[in-house]
């Protein structure tokens, strides 16, 4: 990330329901949602396709396209670097496709902290569609308090998950 992820963010106004469920000084768990016309293997599909949604200015590389998804169990969430290096943002411990993916890892300058963090990502269907529930769990030592930055990654979660839903939504 150009400057640390969550450090002198804009937080998003989002259509998507996202909400602190807790948080303490060392702890957070921040739960996103959405609903799409997608069926739930279509928005399964469209999530993992993560280079394709994500915002860059949330990247270390600057570019989107640089993301990568391996599905499959200790398959890789990662991102190439330009200079040749590349960052392991979180690791696949579950894969379900069509209806979950659970991923470990500390994203963004959580990633420079003693913290682990898993997501746990479900889609299901519901409504017109399906809902996609991202919930996103962090402890460990967060310099600064996990409470104060649990608005933070809750505010760049929300945008990444509004972008997913636009991306969702467009035919």
């Amino acid at each position: 990330m150009r400057r640390p992820l969550l450090l002198g963010l804009l937080l998003i106004a989002s259509p998507a329901a996202a909400e602190v469920k807790s948080a303490s000084a060392n702890a957070f768990v921040i739960e996103q949602r959405i609903a799409t016309p997608l069926d739930p293997t279509s928005l399964y599909r469209r999530f993992t396709d993560i280079g394709r949604w994500w915002d860059k200015e949330h990247t270390y590389s600057g570019n989107s396209t640089n993301l990568s998804l391996d599905l499959k169990a200790g398959g890789c969430f990662c991102e190439r670097l330009p200079n040749g290096g590349g960052i392991e943002h979180m690791r696949v411990i579950y894969a379900d496709p069509g209806k979950r993916l659970v991923m470990s890892g500390a994203l963004g300058p959580l990633l420079y902290e003693a913290v682990a963090g898993v997501m746990d990502v479900q889609v299901k269907p519901g409504g017109q569609g399906s809902e996609l529930v991202l919930t996103y769990k962090a402890a460990g030592f967060a310099n600064g308090g996990a409470d104060r930055m649990a608005p933070l990654v809750d505010g760049v979660l929300a945008g990444q998950i509004a972008r997913l839903k636009a991306s969702a939504d467009r035919p």
